[in-house]
């Protein structure tokens, strides 16, 4: 891919451990919020079975977003991007990777199977994180955003597992985050229903 370091500087290993760190103190682990169940139930065997990619953005340019969606690895969970240059407004942020899951739907990408979203450092604290934070010691000095490229075929197969065991119970009270449930579903309607006219 263009635009994308072969190998990690310093600085970006700093943020790899940071992320894999975080992960594990905070996602891992089994949460109330979600029913007993962690945030991310299937992130430490992703980690552990090598399915996850960690790529940086260092400018302005969209093209490693682009990239990464378009060339997602048939092999990988996920792709994280590390966002160093992000746009300062969360909203203007979070609204752009929902306008690209738009476009992603309208085959702009050729792969519709795809779902984004981010974490901006200036987002609210998730209500799940608590105290959590409290036991998670950053690794690098540098601010960023993080995109999440995934499946949305496997990510709707696995909220339809979580949902039977209450996982969403409390975390669909939130309005964003109801917000951001829905349109990822009905993405996903639209992408069962396009794979049976094929």
């Amino acid at each position: 891919m263009s635009n994308i370091l072969p190998f990690y500087t310093a600085d970006e290993r700093k943020i790899v451990k940071e992320i894999k760190a975080w992960s594990s103190t905070i996602l891992e682990k089994p949460n109330i919020f979600f029913n007993n169940i962690a945030p991310c139930p299937y992130a430490k065997k992703a980690w552990l079975d090598d399915k996850v990619n960690i790529i940086f953005k260092h400018d302005e340019h969209k093209q490693v977003i682009y990239s990464a969606v378009s060339m997602f690895p048939e092999d990988a969970d996920m792709t994280i991007i590390v966002d160093t240059d992000f746009d300062d407004d969360p909203d203007d942020f979070h609204d752009y990777l929902l306008s690209m899951n738009e476009g992603i739907a309208d085959g702009i990408f050729i792969d519709k199977d795809i779902w984004v979203m981010g974490a901006h450092p200036y987002d609210e604290e998730a209500v799940f994180v608590g105290d959590l934070d409290a036991d998670f010691e950053a690794e690098s000095e540098t601010m960023y955003a993080l995109i999440f490229v995934q499946r949305l075929s496997k990510l709707e197969n696995s909220a339809d597992k979580l949902r039977k065991k209450g996982y969403y119970e409390q975390y669909l009270d939130e309005t964003d985050t109801q917000e951001i449930y829905q349109k990822r579903s009905e993405l996903y309607g639209r992408l069962k229903d396009g794979d049976k006219e094929t």
